[in-house]
Formats: C-alpha cells, structure tokens, sequence
C-alpha cells in the first residue's frame, strides 16, 4: 500500500473546469413528455402508406429503430439523419419527436432539434427547459416577437420564470424597445436578484456605458471562479472602443487574464464578448447549467450547456462546461470534440488543452493523452503548468519516476510572478512520485524541503508525517506532523485516519480506533482508509466487523491490496498482511 495513494493525498487535485462540483452522472433523456409510446408503432405503420413514405426506400418505423441503434453506438450522423427520415414521416408522433430532440440537442443537430421541439410545441408538449431551445432561435434570427412569446410561455410554465428578467432585458436590448437595466431591476430576490446583478454591469458594457467596468469588477471578484471569464467577457465587449477601460477591468494574474491583456495590448480581437442577446442568454444558460449540476441535476444541466454553446460558441466556457457534463455521462468522445472548439489564442486554451488530456486519461485514451502532454511540455514557451500536466499523465500510466522528473522541471522553470502553483505543491508532487517509485530517500528528501516552504499546511504536514509513520521511521515526530495536521483539518478524513492509526499502531487502541470510525464516515468509499479500520478491529477481537470493513475496502481495490485484502477476508490477519 502506497503512501502516495492515502492522505488525500494525492498532492493536487485532478483539474477540472473548476466551475462546478462532480455531481452524480445521469444520461441526456429525451425532453418530451411521456405516453405515446403505445402509439408509435400505429403512427409509424400508418405513415408508411402515405405517398410521402412510397418515396422513401426505408419504413419509418425501420428509420425510427436505425436511428435508436445509431444514437446508442455513437455513430451521429447516421442518427441525426434516420431520426430526420423517421420524423418526416411521423410529424405528429410525440415520441418520434421527443427522442430526435434528445438525440439532436446532445449532437448539436439545431435544424433537426428545433423541428423536432416544434412539434412537440403544436402537441402541447413541450417541456419547459425546451423553451430556451425556441427562445434561443428567436434571439439568433432577430425575431423579437417570437422571442417575447417564449419568454411569456418561461414565466408561465413557471419553474425558470426566475430567469425572465434577465431574459427580458436581453431582448429590451436586442429590440431597442425598452429599458434592459429597469427589466433587471425588477428581479428583487431570489436566484433571480443574484442572475439580475451579473448580467447588469455585462449590458450596461454592451451599451457602452462605461460605469459598468466597476460594477463587473466588483461582480467578478465574488464570483470564485468564474471571475476571470467575467472580466474577460465584459473586456472583450469594449475593447475596440476604449482599451483603457477594457485593461483595467483585467485585473488578476491568472494565466487567462494575462493572456487577455496580451492580447488587447498587441491590438488583437479578444474572443467571448457577451453583447447581444444571444450570447447574453448563452452566458446565462451556462451559469444556470452550472447551478443546476450542483443540484444533481446532469440531465438538464447538460441540455442547457449544449444550448450555450449553440448561442455564444465564441464563448469558451460554453464549451468546456459542456463537455464537462458530457464526460460525466461517459460520453468522452463528444466531450473531447468540443474541445476542440476553443481555439489557440483563446484566453482559456490551455484550461481546454488541461481537460482535454485528463478527458482523454479518463476515457482510456492514455497513450494520446501522453503524447499532446509530451508536446505541449517540449515547447520552448513550456512552463510549470505544461510540466505538471505531463507529470500527471505519467503517474497515470504508472510511471512515477519519470513522472517525478517532469515534476522536477516544472520546479526548475517556475515563475514566481506567473505561476499557478506555490514551489511548495510542485515539491510535494515531486515528493510523491518518488514515494510511489519507491525511491525513498529522494521521496524524502522532497518532502521535507516542501515542509520548508509550507511548515503550516495540513496537506505537506500530513503526508511527510504518514511516509515516515508507514515506514516505522521516527514514529514521535510523524506523530508530532499528523497531530499538527489534525488540528489545522480536523475534519479532512484521510488526515483523521492517518492520526487514528499512528495512535493504533502506538498502542493507544481505543482512541486510535475512535478516529479511525471518524475517518470511514468521512470517507466511506477509500479503500485504505476501511482496511486501516478493519485491521484495528481484527487486532482487538472484534473479527466479524473486521471482516464488514475489509470487504468495503474490497470494493475498489485494484493490484496487490485487492490481493491483500482476498487473503485477509478468507484466513483473517497475519504479520505479512498487515496494512502498512
């Protein structure tokens, strides 16, 4: 059992778009509503007979079924253009409509979505997530009143009637009829009123009014991480007119922001500016799908992100929030190709280039995902980020020492003025990489030298304490790490194991096994964090919950600890089987 597998340990999270947390996965259902399933096959075998369908040289129930085999094995196009075939032969069937809808919204068919969300508006069908779909072509082709009877059906339908003042000041824009701040002043609480403020500062640019440089500063800097973009949108909006204002709403070093402001100064075009109403409501539908993930909502969220991306596709968040939600139903392979969206100049390319390679390791994909991290790392413009990222490709591929040594580049080419990463957390990377190749005293020799710089965090105290503690090396002291850690994250389960079991191994039982229980409820899926528990429990007597124990660490071990932990359900603890 690795050390650099426990202690949370791992020393960096894995990068994410950042914007929002891993909620459960769901697949994209169809957006229609139920029940015409027992009418299908009448509806589809009726229309064969039709003059319409004698032209055709497939059934429709045939295109109908082709394109359900389609849509399950990936194969897109084909999809998209059997559920094309099949709903021009049943124009009516609600559930004909319903699946191409679903099928077109997740393969960013838009023809063949709208007439498809079209029918299901005639049937009173609709569901009210789809009203975006038909308010977004609305918007797109300038149509105001048919905008403004979308968005009176949003409010009607009620469940995103909190969105209609931002949606309605966006057409007060567009249309010139109106004022779009007094629409957004009529959002007073809520979800609305947080929604109202964000977009307020963003079309008060849109006008060029310039007090909304402040304002969207303001904005921004609460927003967590979706500040930069912010800033960068509400940038690019004025940029052109006034390159003053624009610069000094960039504010920040982060890599995007100083990338924005190389741009401006070099008089190049700044992509993703929010200044019509499309890509207003794109900007919204991705902050909404934001939201909504976080509210285990994937479902819908992935069908908003989609939206986005159609709205403001020179947005890159769009695209990179969507894929996101994308991979989390396992769709790698679509979440990869719209990556491919975000350009090379764009501010957020290399956040793209960070998510496609895990994307690609996510999705099994390792050996290209080492090869784009190796070239992006032999650049001569490489820095510490492109370093690390090859560094956690290459732990992936369980290559720990090579990977050790890109960590060791990145440390050599750090920036103090740039970088992301404080030295401390590439020396930690390093530390870890050498203990997972079992290169102990150079493992050792890093994570010290990251106590050096960072005496005071949980992550650095917890890990230097554990090696030592799981090699039975200066046990008081490694005691001494994880109790400081303890007190700093007293509620970091993989911190709390490693306390309960250098109070186990010490002999103090009762009270080790205690953090020890804290430490499962914590965390009760990790695997070394179970067997920790299930060997106090062996050790004092207390065989069947061992047992419970170990078979909960079972579940996700892989290698030697699943071998391990086989042995130790079936003939119980001995010496060589003890945890580490």
């Amino acid at each position: 059992m690795s050390t650099a597998r426990h202690a949370t340990s791992r020393t960096r999270p894995r990068t994410s778009t950042g914007w929002f947390p891993k909620a459960e996965e769901a697949p994209i259902t169809p957006i229609c509503k139920p029940g015409a399933r027992a009418a299908l096959a009448i509806a589809l075998l009726t229309a064969a007979t039709s003059a319409q369908a004698r032209v055709e040289s497939r059934s429709p129930l045939v295109a109908y079924a082709q394109a359900r085999t389609a849509a399950s094995a990936g194969a897109t196009e084909q999809a998209s253009a059997d559920f094309t075939a099949a709903l021009a032969a049943a124009p009516d069937n609600e559930l004909v409509a319903g699946q191409a809808l679903g099928h077109a919204v997740t393969a960013g068919d838009w023809p063949l979505a709208l007439r498809a969300a079209r029918v299901l508006e005639a049937k009173g069908a609709l569901l009210p997530d789809v009203r975006f779909l038909l308010l977004g072509d609305a918007f797109r082709n300038r149509d105001w009143r048919a905008a403004q009877v979308q968005i009176d059906a949003i409010e009607r339908d009620r469940l995103f009637a909190f969105a209609t003042p931002v949606l309605r000041a966006w057409l007060a824009y567009g249309s010139r009829r109106g004022d779009p701040i007094t629409e957004l002043g009529r959002a007073t609480e809520g979800p609305a009123a947080g929604y109202a403020a964000e977009h307020r500062p963003l079309i008060l640019l849109a006008q060029g009014r310039r007090e909304g440089v402040d304002e969207l500063g303001r904005v921004a800097q609460s927003a967590g991480p979706r500040g930069p973009r912010l800033r960068i949108a509400g940038a690019a909006a004025i940029a052109r007119r006034d390159r003053e204002a624009a610069l000094t709403l960039l504010q920040g070093d982060a890599p995007s922001i100083r990338i924005a402001r190389e741009r401006i100064a070099q008089r190049q075009e700044l992509p993703g500016a929010i200044d019509s109403p499309a890509a207003g409501m794109g900007e919204f539908l991705v902050r909404l799908s934001i939201d909504l993930n976080s509210n285990e909502l994937a479902s819908v969220s992935a069908t908003l992100a989609r939206l986005a991306t159609w709205l403001a596709p020179e947005n890159s968040e769009t695209w990179m929030v969507a894929a996101e939600l994308a991979a989390r139903q396992d769709r790698h392979d679509a979440a990869i190709a719209m990556l491919a969206n975000v350009p090379a100049g764009d501010p957020f390319a290399a956040v793209a280039r960070d998510q496609r390679i895990r994307l690609l390791v996510d999705g099994d994909d390792k050996t290209e995902a080492l090869r784009e991290a190796e070239a992006a790392a032999a650049l001569q413009t490489a820095g510490a980020a492109d370093q690390v990222r090859l560094g956690e490709v290459l732990m992936s591929l369980d290559r720990p020492a090579d990977a050790a040594g890109a960590f060791a580049r990145a440390i050599a080419v750090r920036d103090d003025a740039t970088s992301n990463y404080p030295e401390w957390t590439l020396w930690l990377m390093r530390g870890g990489a050498h203990d997972e190749a079992g290169q102990w005293p150079e493992a050792r020799a890093a994570l010290e030298r990251a106590y050096s710089l960072a005496p005071d965090q949980p992550l650095v105290l917890n890990y230097l304490g554990y090696a030592q503690l799981s090699r039975r090396e200066n046990m008081l002291e490694a005691e001494r790490l994880i109790r400081e850690a303890h007190r700093r994250a007293p509620d970091n389960a993989a911190i709390t194991d490693s306390l309960g079991w250098a109070l186990f191994l010490k002999g103090e039982r009762a009270e080790g096994i205690t953090l020890l229980e804290q430490a499962v409820q914590g965390a009760p899926a990790d695997t070394e964090i179970n067997e920790h528990l299930g060997d106090a429990y062996y050790t004092v007597g207390r065989r069947a919950e061992a047992r419970y124990a170990w078979r909960a660490a079972r579940v996700y071990a892989e290698g030697d600890d699943a071998t391990r932990l086989d042995a130790k359900i079936t003939q119980g603890m001995t010496p060589e089987l003890a945890a580490r």
